[in-house]
């Protein structure tokens, strides 16, 4: 009663009206608060009240609803006046006269037990009487789920008397009056109370029947027989009580039975909902599908079922996933299951709760690409970022599988947001026609290269039985003199990450190259280079601190400001080839067939000059400078 006179936030009532009556204006609203719900607002004027000065009936109706609350009654939400008017939010509802004519003979079957529940409510537990059982005062929910209206004249039984039901006829429904009303106008009280509620509930069995058969549901001629013979008796003392009715044969249909479960399960024991929710599955799959979405999909996804231990092991696992044929053992098919679960679900994803937020993650590898992209950027997204920053370490810890997911339909600049850049290559090494380098098939293998053509086995289970020869060219050499070429750039870089793995172990496989001397006379010398080879060790990095990480603010400044060079050991070590430098062994002792060596320029003297002038200098005199210089010979014999 507390919600009296509130007025909801965020509140937008459609101009267009669903239903017009003397007594309101039903309108269609949507109310945005975080997740926007629609609902249904009954509005009146203030002042419209009854002849004879009493509040409107909207106003006695919203009281009456908002003090007798059932599963099957409709449900009250709040009530304000303003601008003088009176308004009424109640879930979303539409009139039972527009969709009547689409709902099937089990749909019809299912809401004349929600109503006849409703009235053994009130007349056991609230010792109340509606006095207007008609169609106008039944409501359909958008699931098909029928609820019990017009609150407006109920009256509890003390209060029954025949003028209270002679001042409200006028506006009752006129076939639903019981004849016996014309005949008790001079008494003080109801002598059976419960007579009214009875008949008219015969009358409503009778007229949304209609010319139903057996065909389409077993017993029903039988029970619209009882409801026009018995519960319409002239006689109010031969109409059945309501609460044997529940009992009917019509009423015993597999699918009746289900839904009547589910709607009272908190009052059932532990031992008959274990029974129920094993057999339940094979029990929905017997049933229409479109049916099962729409009547039983609320109640299925209710919080006291999610929670139920046996129902996460048995009927979960069928219930949220869809599948893409008629094959399988899941409930629904892809388009049912867009179409009626995952509004469902949509809304559950707004519930800040643990425990259901757990529940949905767990399957949410089954259920997610039923999502559109749109549902998933403007929905999901947006309720998964806020579980990554709850203090439970489950709850983020599934997040972020759940984010994962989304990787790859939504790509990762929407998922996880900032700025990015290539900060890994792909080590993979090419293959260059027979020579193999690495195998494509397999993930990038850290190994140890035992010797230029061997590969060292691979870890695992077949480690002992499995290795690789792999020919390598042999290294150009520094002076570019082999036709080997790098082939591109990306090949070298391909290869970095693995030198820089060599750097961190401290295993080297020195290798002696033989490299020919630039002299003229053939000599031997040994270079003291190394081949790099690949271990399993990794190269150090200069990460950010963890806790400064935000899977949405996350820059990768810090990475590339430190950024490690890999390329530092692929420059290549060239040595300098050695001069040999080759004295006489006895300088005192001249051979005539001595070549001096032309480039010594100190040990010319100017007997020399005439052997060495038209061998070394040559006509590369002019070039020097030195046709310009005077005449040795003249010089030396004036």
């Amino acid at each position: 009663m507390g919600n009296e006179g509130s007025q909801l936030v965020g509140l937008e009532i459609d101009d267009e009206s669903i239903e017009v009556t003397e007594n309101w204006v039903h309108h269609s609203a949507s109310v945005s608060t975080g997740n926007t719900s629609q609902i249904s607002v009954f509005i009146c004027p203030v002042f419209s009240g009854t002849s004879k000065g009493g509040p409107p009936p909207l106003i006695q109706a919203a009281k009456n609803l908002m003090l007798h609350r059932h599963p099957c009654i409709l449900k009250y939400i709040s009530s304000w006046s303003k601008s003088g008017r009176y308004h009424l939010a109640t879930e979303e509802v539409k009139p039972l006269a527009h969709v009547l004519d689409h709902q099937t003979t089990l749909q019809i079957a299912l809401g004349l037990h929600s109503i006849l529940k409703a009235l053994i409510f009130l007349h056991e537990k609230a010792l109340s009487s509606h006095n207007n059982i008609c169609r106008a005062a039944v409501y359909v929910t958008p699931d098909g789920t029928w609820k019990l209206g017009g609150f407006e004249y109920l009256c509890r039984f003390t209060e029954l008397t025949p003028s209270h039901l002679q001042q409200t006829r006028a506006h009752r429904y006129e076939k639903a009056v019981p004849p016996e009303e014309d005949s008790v106008k001079t008494a003080s009280s109801i002598v059976q109370p419960t007579a009214v509620d009875q008949f008219a509930f015969g009358v409503l069995v009778e007229e949304v029947l209609g010319r139903n058969t057996d065909e389409d549901l077993p017993f029903l001629t039988e029970f619209r027989d009882l409801a026009k013979k018995q519960l319409q008796s002239p006689e109010p003392s031969l109409r059945p009580q309501l609460a044997p009715l529940l009992q009917h044969a019509f009423f015993s249909h597999d699918f009746i039975k289900v839904y009547s479960f589910l709607v009272e399960i908190p009052l059932k024991t532990e031992s008959e909902k274990q029974a129920f929710f094993r057999s339940l599955p094979s029990q929905l799959l017997s049933f229409p599908e479109e049916l099962v979405a729409t009547q039983l999909g609320s109640l299925l996804l209710a919080r006291v079922v999610l929670l139920d231990g046996t129902a996460q092991e048995h009927l979960l696992p069928q219930l949220l996933c869809a599948r893409n044929d008629n094959s399988g053992t899941c409930l629904f098919t892809l388009a049912t299951y867009k179409q009626h679960v995952v509004p469902k679900l949509l809304q559950m994803f707004c519930v800040r709760d643990a425990q259901i937020r757990l529940l949905l993650l767990s399957h949410f590898r089954s259920f997610y690409t039923a999502f559109s992209k749109e549902q998933l950027k403007s929905c999901i997204l947006p309720e998964l970022l806020v579980g990554i920053k709850d203090t439970s370490d489950q709850l983020v810890s599934v997040t972020l599988r759940a984010l994962a997911d989304l990787v790859l339909v939504l790509g990762a600049a929407t998922v996880i947001g900032g700025k990015r850049g290539k900060l890994f290559t792909d080590g993979r090494p090419k293959v260059h026609g027979n020579q193999v380098f690495a195998l494509k098939s397999q993930s990038p293998i850290q190994s140890k290269q035992s010797s230029p053509e061997t590969v060292a086995p691979l870890h695992g289970p077949d480690a002992d039985s499995i290795s690789y020869e792999v020919d390598l060219p042999e290294r150009p050499s520094p002076d570019g003199g082999e036709d080997h070429t790098a082939t591109s750039d990306e090949e070298t870089e391909a290869w970095s990450d693995w030198d820089v793995a060599e750097n961190n172990s401290n295993e080297e496989s020195p290798v002696n190259i033989e490299m020919p001397s630039p002299s003229s006379e053939p000599q031997q010398s040994q270079t003291n280079s190394t081949t790099t080879t690949p271990t399993s060790g990794t190269a150090p990095q200069h990460l950010p601190d963890i806790s400064s990480l935000d899977i949405k603010n996350i820059s990768n400044s810090s990475i590339n400001k430190d950024e490690f060079d890999f390329f530092q050991d692929m420059e290549p070590v060239i040595s300098k080839p050695p001069i040999l430098h080759i004295e006489d062994q006895n300088p005192n002792i001249t051979s005539p067939t001595k070549r001096k060596n032309i480039f010594e320029v100190n040990s010319l003297t100017s007997d020399s000059w005439e052997e060495t002038e038209g061998e070394a200098w040559g006509d590369d005199l002019v070039e020097w400078g030195l046709d310009n210089e005077p005449d040795l010979t003249e010089s030396e014999n004036p």
